[in-house]
Parts: structure tokens; sequence; C-alpha cells
């Protein structure tokens, strides 16, 4: 027996598993995680026939300002062409071209011979692969932005819903004066906020590159046009205005900026942040067993403790919120690397970073979406926690009121001490109750105060403007950020069914 299982345990994988799809890695953003939107908008599918489409928009573009070389024919048996794309036939052009965009150039005239002379015209690779990172990011910015706004609006109705509910607050992650549940949530909207400011700005400053040229001089497309400047600039534009841009940038090398990717990837890595900080906070108070996020019926916390409710979707925000904050160092590093016009040791490391970005933020969104709309919160817990911390909280309002009433501060602050003390041995050397507030009842000096207890004892006294403040900063902050989005979070924006 022994020798069998190490015969077996020693054998390789058979051809038929190694060669199949179970057999080849495939990134867990886009097998396990991410939305089918996302996925599509940075695959290979969407991807290429965008070049098609950028192809036709070129051709299209020429022929409207007097090259008489492109044909309507040429024109149409393009458009007809834009999805049924042989990958057999480009990956055999690559390997024998070993360049991908002139593989797809050909493969493109195949489909579509009457266009086989004309597909590329005057343009660089990169009018196809800038243009269509470009188109890419923004359209990914689209996915991503209503998304973001959506988790703000169930947030804020969190928020709403638990303004006036007191809760422990903490600092140093030592208890502190009191807020409530309300109140703290906000502080994860208002870095939500940012984000969808940062976002936004990042989406209405994107241009296209447009038609430059192999150094961005646009000298091929002088020539085509026989040195007339006014129509290559009318191409730039007119191509610009089809490919749904408002603006070029006005200056290129061989690629558009590489500041653009770190503009638009810093704003995702910032988000990353904010999600890293909000639900490693709910991770916090459900080991407080003050908050948790949803956990279904048949859900498994864990394999060998059949007791435990582990975070896991928070755990898992935390986890990928890290991979999307550590992007930006390639982003960077790529930006302060191109020398002079362009240089071509950014493409491979891009292929990875600027898809990853946007297929990490996505799924975190709707992690985020799917925790706030199910976050459970147990009033009687947190009750607890407040009644374990606040006499010593209130010894400052009891002090007060025996001041207010005639006593000596100096003289209640000691007889306050030393019942402290005694009520901190008992919680701290015994892992007692905090009985504080027996021994003051107990002690005939505060007799006067007794009466008055309760009231000064009351949570709701302790947390200060938290309500209000909650009230103000929807109206005043949220409610206004929202609004461009309200037509379509009212219809629903739709969270993806992923495995969150």
């Amino acid at each position: 027996m022994d020798g069998i299982i190490t015969k077996a345990l020693g054998a390789k994988a058979p051809a038929s598993i190694t060669s199949g799809d179970k057999g080849r890695y495939s990134s867990p953003l886009t097998s396990r995680y991410a939305s089918a939107e996302m996925a599509f908008n940075f695959s290979d599918a969407n991807k290429f026939s965008t070049w098609r489409k950028l192809w036709i928009t070129l051709a299209a573009a020429e022929q409207k300002l007097g090259l008489t070389d492109i044909s309507d024919e040429a024109l149409s048996q393009m458009a007809e062409h834009i999805y049924d794309i042989d990958y057999t036939l480009a990956a055999a052009e690559e390997k024998r071209r070993r360049h991908d965009v002139m593989a797809h150039v050909h493969t493109f005239g195949v489909a579509a011979p009457a266009a086989a002379g004309i597909i590329h015209l005057g343009a660089t690779s990169c009018y196809v692969t800038d243009n269509s990172e470009l188109i890419m990011m923004r359209d990914g910015l689209d996915i991503i932005i209503p998304k973001l706004a959506s988790c703000i609006d169930k947030l804020s109705s969190f928020a709403n819903t638990y303004k006036n509910l007191p809760t422990l607050g903490f600092t140093h992650l030592q208890p502190a004066q009191l807020t409530t549940v309300g109140k703290r949530a906000c502080l994860w909207i208002q870095e939500l906020l940012m984000d969808l400011r940062n976002i936004s700005r990042a989406r209405s400053d994107m241009r296209f590159r447009g038609v430059k040229g192999t150094t961005g001089t646009q000298a091929s497309f002088l020539t085509l046009f026989e040195g007339d400047h006014d129509k290559v600039e009318q191409l730039d534009e007119l191509v610009t205005e089809m490919s749904g841009f408002p603006a070029a940038y006005p200056v290129t090398g061989q690629t558009y900026t590489r500041k653009v990717d770190l503009d638009v990837i810093a704003t995702l890595a910032s988000f990353g942040a904010t999600a890293h900080k909000m639900t490693s906070d709910i991770r916090i108070l459900a080991s407080f067993k003050e908050i948790e996020e949803p956990f279904e019926k048949d859900q498994i916390g864990s394999s060998a403790m059949a007791y435990k409710r582990n975070p896991m979707r928070c755990e898992r925000v935390c986890s990928l919120s890290r991979h999307l904050m550590t992007l930006i160092g390639n982003v960077q590093q790529t930006a302060s690397t191109q020398w002079l016009e362009r240089t071509l040791d950014d493409s491979a490391n891009r292929r990875v970073t600027l898809p990853e970005a946007f297929l990490t933020a996505d799924i975190v969104l709707s992690l985020i979406q799917n925790i706030v709309d199910g976050m459970v919160v147990y009033p009687k817990v947190i009750e607890r926690r407040i009644r374990q911390e606040l006499p010593f909280m209130a010894t400052e309002n009891i002090i007060m009121w025996m001041v207010k009433h005639g006593g000596d501060r100096q003289q209640c602050h000691e007889e306050i001490r030393v019942l402290s003390h005694q009520a901190g041995r008992v919680v701290k050397g015994e892992g007692g109750e905090n009985d504080l507030i027996e021994r003051i009842k107990n002690t005939p000096y505060f007799a006067p105060l007794i009466p008055h207890l309760d009231e000064l004892l009351n949570p709701s006294t302790f947390v200060g403007r938290a309500p209000q403040q909650v009230d103000a900063f929807i109206k005043r902050e949220v409610v206004p950020a929202l609004a461009p989005y309200r037509a379509r979070l009212d219809a629903g924006v739709t969270q993806e069914s992923i495995n969150v």
C-alpha cells in the first residue's frame, strides 16, 4: 500500500489535464471575483474589437478629409467584421511577425480584403494600443463611479438610521468619549466622498491620444495630406470626436504621457486605502460583537471551529485593497522612466497593472455594497460595553454637579479618585463588573446627587452633537455629491452577482 501511495503522489499530471483550461493559471480577479462588465472591459475580445473600431474611425475620417484611396466598400467590409476575429490566424501571424498590432492588421485585412491596403494608414502601433487603453480606462471609470456613489448612498442610509445610537468611541484603540454608530459611519462616508471627487475629476480630465504618428509630430499624416496642416488637425479632432472624447492631448511622444496612468491609478489606490480603513474598523467592531457583516444561513466561518462567524468579506476587502494600493508604485516607476519620446519597457508592466487596478477596485466596491446592504448592529452589546466604561467617563459630570450644588471641587475629586481606583481593581484585578456607581450610591458624601444619577448617566447626554452632525453632513455634503447620480441610484445600480 505504501508503494501505491508513493507512486501516486510522485506521478505527474497527464497531458489531458495540463493542456486543458484547468491546467493553465487563471487570475482570480477574473475567474473568482470580478464583475462581468469590468472583466469584459479589459478582455481580449473588447481590446481587439476596439482596435478594429479605431481602424475604421481612422479610415472613415481620412476618407472624409479627401483620401480617395479609401473606398466605401473598404469601410463597409471593415464595419462588417468588428467582432468576428480569427484569433487562431492572429496568433499565427504574431508568432511569425513578432508584432501584435501588425498581426491584427493582417488578420483584419483577410476579413476585409477591400480594406487590406489602407488599414492603419499613416498610424503607428500606439494609435490603437494607447487609444484603446484610454477608452478602456474611461469606460472602466464609468463602471466604477456609479458603484462608488451607490456605496455612499447605502452607507448614508445606515448612518441616518443609527445617528442617535450611542456607542463607545475609541482613540488609540482604547475606550474614549462616546460617539454614535451613525457618526462613526460618517467618517467612512467622508473618505468615500473624497474618492468620488478624485475619481470623477480623473474621469473628466481624460483625453484621447488621437492621431499623432511615430514620435508625436504627425509627420506621416502631413505627408498623406500633402502638407496640409489644417487637414491633419481636422483629422485629429475628427477621430477624437468619433471616439467619444471631448479633446485630445495636444502634444505626445509616441505614446500619451504615462502621467495619465499615474493620475488615474492614484485615485483608485487612494480608494483602496479608504476601503481598507473602513473594513478594518468593521472587523474590530465584529471582534467586539457590536457590528457584523452579513452572515448567510449555511455559511461556514471555520472548517474546525463551527461557532466562528469570521468577517470574511471585510477581510477580503482588506486583502484586495492592499494589492490595489501597491499598484501605484508600478505606475510611478513607469511614468518616471519613459525616456525621451518613449521606451517599450512600459508595455508588459501596463498590460498587468492597468487592468488589475480597475478589476480590483471594482471587486472591492461590489464587496462593500454587499457588506453595507446586510450589516447588522447589536444595540444590546453596545449598551453593555458602554455600561462597563461610562461610570469612569461620568466622573467629570458628577464632579461638576456636586460643585454647582455647593460641593468643594478638590474634596469631590478625591472622593471620586478613591472610589474609581477601587472599582478599577475589581475590573482589572478580579475580572468583575464596574461597580463604581454602586460605590458612589453607598458613599454618604454623594447623597444629594443620587436622585439625579440616572440622568447624569444617560448615554445620549455624552454624544455631544453627533446626531446633529450626521444630519448636517448628509444634507450639506452627501446629498449634493450624489445629485448627479440620483436618478440612477433610485433606479438601482445593479450589483453584479460575484463570489462575495
